[in-house]
């Protein structure tokens, strides 16, 4: 599934290269599926979740920032300085806050279980 799931992203960001936004948009939905699906099946191993949380967020931020330039409002201000494009920054932080948890909580907390592993 994982294997799977690389063609399915590298189809959309193909499609976001080439302009070609049928392609993008429609390869966003198997993606993100796949994603949560590996998110899913991983959510017993501390390490593994966060690191696929991060990644299902990472594929959001980037389908919203794929999505922001097909409909050309990418650079348009949302707030001040703040444009629409700088909204991916929402899911690219969070999928950041996720590994930050990771490694800066969890990990030096569980070290007697990661070593029995």
């Amino acid at each position: 599934m994982e294997n799977l799931h690389i063609v399915f992203w590298l189809l959309k960001d193909i499609g976001w290269c080439l302009i070609w936004k049928p392609l993008g948009i429609v390869m966003i939905f198997p993606t993100l599926i796949i994603a949560i699906v590996i998110a899913y099946r991983t959510r017993a191993l501390m390490s593994e979740l966060c690191h696929n949380l991060a990644i299902l967020f990472w594929i959001s931020a980037n389908s919203y920032w794929m999505i922001s330039e097909f409909a050309g409002v990418d650079h348009l201000p949302v707030c001040g300085w703040i444009t629409y494009k700088h909204l991916a920054l929402i899911p690219f932080l969070t999928g950041l806050f996720c590994l930050a948890y990771y490694y800066l909580f969890w990990r030096p907390r569980n070290r007697e279980e990661l070593e029995t592993m």
